[in-house]
């Protein structure tokens, strides 16, 4: 599984991406936050309030009970605005 990091969750976490076996316990999108948590404290600050998170898997918007396996591409970024008035 290749997982993206951009924005700031990419500076929380020190690097850009990652390519990770995907562990057994792991089946949907909140399983993979989860374990990614137990990586370490860049991880849990970067993830901690996940109503700033953004999550694509394959380059598609999900939520957490979205399933994941191995070789998809997950994405992390924050909340994009934009545009000007």
């Amino acid at each position: 599984m290749k997982i993206l990091y951009f924005a700031s969750i990419r500076e929380k976490i020190g690097h850009a991406e990652e390519e990770i076996s995907l562990p057994p316990s792991v089946a949907k999108v909140g399983d993979l936050i989860v374990w990614l948590q137990k990586r370490g404290d860049n991880y849990i600050h970067a993830l901690a309030d996940l109503r700033a998170v953004r999550i694509a898997v394959n380059q598609e918007h999900v939520k957490l009970d979205y399933p994941v396996a191995d070789g998809d591409e997950v994405a992390f970024f924050p909340p994009v605005t934009g545009g000007s008035r």
